[in-house]
């Protein structure tokens, strides 16, 4: 099992869930996270640190897709250990359905 970040995260990108990970495998995005599938030690203690709620375990239902798209990423972005503040947008957008067309595929800084 592992954990994975779904889409509720775009456009919020709340970071809380980076400082709890013991193996430091979230990489960070311009507007969103990931959790690399191959390094999470599947302890959970990020799920409910997201504000937004958008990591999952991989074992519900329709996760398949997520860990294949949390992998992608985590190879591509630079590696976040440290909190930051989430995007502008995040109240307003935290809960919206359909915020694919949001997902930007650009780097975020890391720390």
């Amino acid at each position: 099992m592992t954990y994975v970040v779904t889409e509720n995260c775009i456009a919020c990108k709340y970071t809380d869930c980076v400082e709890v990970c013991p193996v430091d495998c979230f990489y960070e995005g311009e507007n969103f996270l990931v959790i690399h599938p191959d390094e999470c030690i599947d302890c959970g203690v990020c799920e409910p640190e997201c504000p937004a709620d958008a990591i999952r375990p991989d074992t519900e239902p329709d996760m398949a897709k997520w860990v294949e798209f949390n992998r992608k990423y985590a190879e591509r972005w630079p590696v976040i250990t440290v909190k930051k503040d989430p995007l502008p947008t995040a109240e307003e957008m935290d809960g919206k359905p359909g915020k694919m067309d949001l997902f930007s595929e650009a780097a975020g800084e890391g720390s």
